[in-house]
């Protein structure tokens, strides 16, 4: 990490409410960082969908088992890491939420739903055994416009 990163990790119980905690740390740093509102909701349903996997897949929602969380802000990117200490599991063998065979089934909707809101995403085996899913999105150019019509990295105007 360069002198301009930033790094935030946090321990999170295994319990529903980290779900919501650990959704709301990152849209506070995403929105410092100068995302606008639809990728800041993009950035919070991602979060949500790792920790929510790592609370029920990972660590099957048992409480002595804990959920890590780390973001790194750099120049170029914000980088999410959501580490569980289960037995981590093999991406390629997530059922496709778009099969015709699994439309009614919900197992590999959060991964589909990463995948598709962040610029990068990787599951690999964690320190503590468990699964790591490390994902990232690109920061906004300066003074670029959000689809929301927004402007991302522009300072808010002050009132007189």
């Amino acid at each position: 990490m360069t002198e301009d990163s930033k790094h935030l990790e946090v321990t999170l119980e295994t319990q529903v409410e980290s779900v919501n905690l650990a959704e709301e740390m990152c849209l506070r740093v995403a929105e410092a960082a100068g995302f606008g509102e639809d990728d800041c909701y993009r950035i919070g349903m991602s979060v949500r969908e790792g920790v929510i996997n790592a609370f029920h897949y990972g660590n099957e929602e048992r409480p002595e088992k804990k959920i890590h969380l780390a973001l790194d802000l750099t120049p170029e990117k914000m980088v999410i890491h959501v580490l569980d200490e289960g037995r981590g599991f093999d991406l390629s063998r997530v059922p496709d939420p778009l099969a015709e065979e699994n439309l009614l089934s919900t197992s590999g909707r959060g991964i589909f739903l990463m995948r598709a809101f962040m610029d990068e995403f990787e599951v690999i085996p964690g320190r503590t055994g468990g699964a790591e899913i490390v994902m990232s999105k690109k920061l906004p150019s300066p003074g670029s416009t959000g689809m929301n019509g927004t402007s991302q990295g522009a300072a808010p105007k002050k009132e007189s």
